[in-house]
């Protein structure tokens, strides 16, 4: 049984049943790179167990962890916006299962199905307005003369 978490939630049953529909399921080991900022962004996942830290290319220092994304949680919005390239990283923080979508297939979908394309934009809008936050903050964190809540 899936878990009615995250966008599964925000899918009426049928969409959700479509949606499922196909969903493959992967595994990612601790570590393992799932895919970099810049890459074609051709699949999405919803993450079932583990987590994954999704980072952000930081020039001249290491990729900044921007958000760690667990159970129930969308990994990955960039195949719904065009041109479909991914803008931060993603990496296994824990033993992951996810399910897997192709971006392709859900774009099809979503075009025969008006109800679940205006679903799932408005899902993905929330998730992208969350991680811009978390990436402000983020940043703000690293490059702030003095640290969070600290004044001179």
């Amino acid at each position: 049984m899936v878990a009615k978490t995250g966008v599964l939630v925000a899918l009426t049953k049928e969409h959700r049943e479509q949606l499922m529909s196909l969903a493959r399921e992967v595994s990612f080991e601790i570590d393992e790179r799932i895919f970099n900022e810049g890459g074609q962004a051709d699949r999405f996942w919803i993450i079932h167990t583990g987590t994954v830290a999704l980072d952000v290319h930081v020039p001249g220092r290491r990729a900044a962890v921007i958000e760690t994304l667990g159970a129930g949680e969308l990994l990955g919005w960039s195949w719904l916006v065009p041109p479909h390239h991914w803008h931060l990283g993603a990496q296994a923080a824990s033993p992951v299962r996810a399910y897997e979508f192709d971006a392709a297939a859900v774009r099809e979908l979503c075009g025969n199905d008006p109800e679940l394309n205006q679903e799932l934009w408005a899902y993905v809008a929330a998730v992208i307005a969350g991680r811009l936050r978390s990436t402000r903050v983020r940043l703000l964190d690293l490059y702030a003369p003095y640290g969070a809540g600290e004044v001179p």
